[in-house]
């Protein structure tokens, strides 16, 4: 052996699987086919896919390996702001895997998939039910998909009722996706800056408001934290000139079970059904993001729907003539509905309690810390913080140091460097699922780190030391991806 191939302990350094393969290797045993050999003509099938061929204990390895590797809500805290990261109930993921919904086609007749069809139903009117909304979509699978279907309902809505319109205002503080939502379904996106205290200001709204603009994108709470306390009076403002209220609902872990956006003023919103209720998400999916609307958004929702059949059995339904048609094949991410409404029917009145408990957390970490890291907004924060560099910045440290610095300390860096109104972000979403303790340890490991900025900061610019890799060229990476295979 040319080198040493074991960095840290045994946490084996693993070549690319194209590397790995060798011709003729197989992980399993096909069983023997009973019909005949039809191959497809080349001019039809092309080039064969680039597979690597590997051994069953090759490929039995490499997964362990990679779970090893990993680093999950299962193995610590995972404090990335924006994303709300909770620890998700072991007993959803058990309802979700019962046979009958897993073995569920969803090309099922009505008739045989009832259940199912109950549950999108129930689902859909219990979102309902918590945001103040009249109708909910579960089609929608995923955040930035919500926000498109919402905006597609919006621009139907408009198209309706023969109004030109062709701007939709986007505060500073709205979520990174926001703009490009409202793009790709043709409107342009008017920035909207907040005010002093992070929060939109209605006489700005006020004065950005004209005929060409068809509404307002809203995060609330904000990516700040910060709850748009003002949002009431600005959706009068928006409605008064023809314009619709959208809000963006990845916040709702702060507000759900105690705030309902549909009683101040908003006309349609989406949620994160992997980030609010409790179904896992990360690394690309899996999501869900249902949209909910008030009555008179209700008929361009997207179809199928289900709806309830004379007879009193559920039934998908397309007679929605205003309807925008279908935002995704089937019936959305079903799965991940019925961990939601596992979550959902398990904790009742409970969801306010976890709410609280949200905003508690993220409000005792912005206490314990903003001695130690520059506090962009000294006022009472909803379910996270956002801190910056600032203290740091004399000792020659950058927030991408302190992110570093933290791995070594065991827990996952927050989100940094968003939201972009704060210089050298760093936002903390401790969810409501942590204790005091882990709350306690990661303040102790960021103290420890601002100690170390001012008394030793080379250690925070060559962080982390303890990992299995250290800093990669993420730069590199984008620009020339290895696209082996």
């Amino acid at each position: 052996m040319s080198r040493v191939t074991a960095s840290s302990g045994l946490i084996l350094e693993e070549p690319l699987l194209w590397e790995k393969g060798k011709k003729g290797r197989r992980g399993f045993s096909p069983p023997e086919r009973d019909v005949g050999s039809h191959p497809l003509a080349e001019e039809l099938t092309g080039d064969p896919p680039d597979i690597p061929e590997l051994s069953e204990v090759d490929v039995v390895r490499h997964y362990t390996r990679l779970s090893q590797w990993n680093f999950g809500l299962d193995t610590g805290m995972y404090p990335l702001g924006s994303c709300t990261m909770k620890y998700n109930p072991k007993t959803n993921e058990r309802q979700a895997s019962l046979s009958g919904f897993t073995g569920a086609h969803p090309l099922l007749p009505e008739s045989l998939c009832q259940g199912l069809l109950k549950i999108i139903s129930e689902t859909e009117h219990y979102l309902s039910e918590i945001t103040g909304m009249d109708e909910t979509t579960i089609q929608p699978s995923a955040g930035a998909h919500g926000e498109l279907t919402g905006m597609l309902l919006i621009h139907a809505f408009h198209e309706h009722h023969e109004a030109r319109k062709s701007k939709i205002i986007v505060p500073d503080t709205a979520h990174g996706t926001n703009p490009a939502s409202a793009a790709l379904c043709g409107y342009t996106p008017v920035p909207l800056r907040s005010n002093e205290h992070g929060i939109m200001d209605p006489e700005a709204v006020e004065a950005m408001m004209d005929e060409d603009v068809a509404g307002i994108m809203v995060t609330n709470p904000n990516t700040l934290g910060l709850f748009e306390e003002h949002l009431h009076r600005i959706a009068d403002i928006v409605h008064a000139k023809g314009g619709l209220v959208y809000c963006d609902g990845a916040n709702m872990n702060a507000v759900m079970g105690i705030v309902k956006m549909g009683d101040l003023g908003v006309d349609v919103m989406h949620l994160n059904l992997h980030k609010t209720f409790s179904t896992p998400h990360g690394g690309g999916g899996p999501g869900s993001g249902p949209v909910a609307v008030k009555k008179h958004l209700a008929p361009f929702l997207p179809v199928p729907r289900v709806v309830m059949g004379d007879d009193g059995a559920f039934e998908l339904s397309s007679n929605f003539p205003l309807s925008i048609g279908r935002v995704l094949a089937f019936h959305g991410s079903i799965g991940v509905a019925i961990k939601a409404y596992s979550y959902i029917r398990s904790m009742g009145p409970d969801l306010a309690q976890a709410s609280r408990l949200a905003v508690l957390n993220a409000n005792y970490l912005k206490e314990r810390l903003k001695e130690d890291l520059h506090l962009a907004y000294d006022r009472p924060c909803m379910h996270e913080c956002v801190f910056s560099d600032a203290f740091q910045k004399e000792y020659g440290v950058s927030t991408l140091d302190i992110a570093k610095r933290l791995i070594d300390y065991g827990f996952h860096p927050p989100t940094v460097y968003f939201p972009l109104v704060v210089p050298g972000a760093v936002m903390v979403e401790p969810t409501e699922t942590e204790s005091i303790e882990n709350l306690d340890q990661f303040v102790d490991a960021l103290q420890s780190i601002a100690k170390e900025a001012r008394e030793n900061p080379d250690v925070l610019r060559s962080a982390p030391s303890l990992s299995k890799l250290r800093r990669l060229d993420e730069v590199a990476a984008a620009r020339k991806p290895c696209l082996a295979g």
